[in-house]
């Protein structure tokens, strides 16, 4: 029972739910860079290397942050705020994680491939949880970067390069990302207060969150758009894209007239949703026009 319990703690300090939702983003962009299924062998590579990667890099986020997470109601019950593990196993656990997602992919993969899940690792865990989260309100809109680098990954390991397509696909997530946390940080608006992160909401105000969550939310509307001048996408995709940027800007459009903890968390369950279904409507609009 204990090893039971011990092996679900350092699993929770990779933060699978987190790392689900950038590997939904991978897939379809090796379709996408394909032109078809890449083979199912290439895929699990790819998927495995790159949860090896994240999960090193959640858990490194999560040593550095120990001391602020046992102030947030949304952390306090992670495992080194509740010494369910030792913080120096902690850290050796996430740089080799890290080994293990380099060495994986670089021998399964390409060195391009790998390099770039390292560099995600580094940019998460160096500029934006140890400089940026602590001092700036722009910290998620840059830091945000880091969660876009699994496309990329998955474009280098089908291409081996990185083209165009691929680069409008990071734009996609980067600035989802904004409105994506900045509605979780609305909902969780005090406990970021309460641990000294000057996240946009505490240093602003609510008010301007809000209003700069709708200007970004129409701006990935206007970027997935923007993917049609790179690559010949189809009906399904253009369908797809408006239907839900025009749910996403609505609902954004809400949160602007009901700044309220329970419709910024509306927006931030929605937001996951939005773009599971948008990369998922690009992986199935490549299969059907290339079939």
């Amino acid at each position: 029972m204990r090893l039971r319990s011990t092996l679900g703690a350092y699993l929770a300090l990779t933060k699978p739910r987190v790392i689900e939702l950038l590997l939904v983003t991978t897939v379809p962009a090796m379709v996408l860079a394909a032109g078809e299924l890449p083979s199912l062998a290439l895929i699990a590579e790819v998927l495995i290397g790159g949860a090896l990667a994240a999960g090193g890099a959640n858990t490194l986020n999560c040593w550095i942050e120990r001391d602020r997470d046992q102030y947030m109601r949304r952390t306090h019950g992670r495992p080194l705020p509740m010494g369910q593990i030792e913080p120096g196993h902690a850290l050796v656990f996430g740089v080799l994680l890290e080994v293990a997602a380099f060495v994986w992919l670089y021998t399964t993969v390409n060195l391009l491939a790998a390099a770039l899940a390292v560099s995600a690792m580094l940019f998460y865990v160096f500029v934006y949880t140890i400089w940026l989260k602590p001092r700036s309100t722009q910290n998620i809109v840059i830091g945000g970067a880091a969660g876009a680098v699994p496309v990329l990954v998955g474009w280098a390991a089908v291409t081996g390069t990185l083209d165009a397509p691929a680069w409008v696909l990071f734009a996609i997530i980067f600035c989802w990302t904004p409105p994506h946390f900045w509605a979780l940080s609305l909902r969780y608006q005090e406990d970021y207060a309460a641990a000294r992160i000057p996240m946009l909401p505490v240093v602003k105000g609510a008010t301007v969150a809000a209003r700069q969550i709708f200007v970004y939310s129409v701006i990935v509307v206007a970027v997935t758009l923007g993917l049609l001048f790179f690559e010949p996408m189809g009906v399904i995709y253009i369908v797809t894209a408006i239907v839900l940027g025009a749910l996403f800007v609505w609902q954004a459009s809400k949160l602007v007239r009901e700044t309220t903890p329970a419709r910024a968390m509306r927006l931030f369950l929605f937001s996951n949703t939005y773009l599971a279904l948008l990369f998922v409507a690009i992986a199935i609009d490549t299969l059907v026009r290339t079939a």
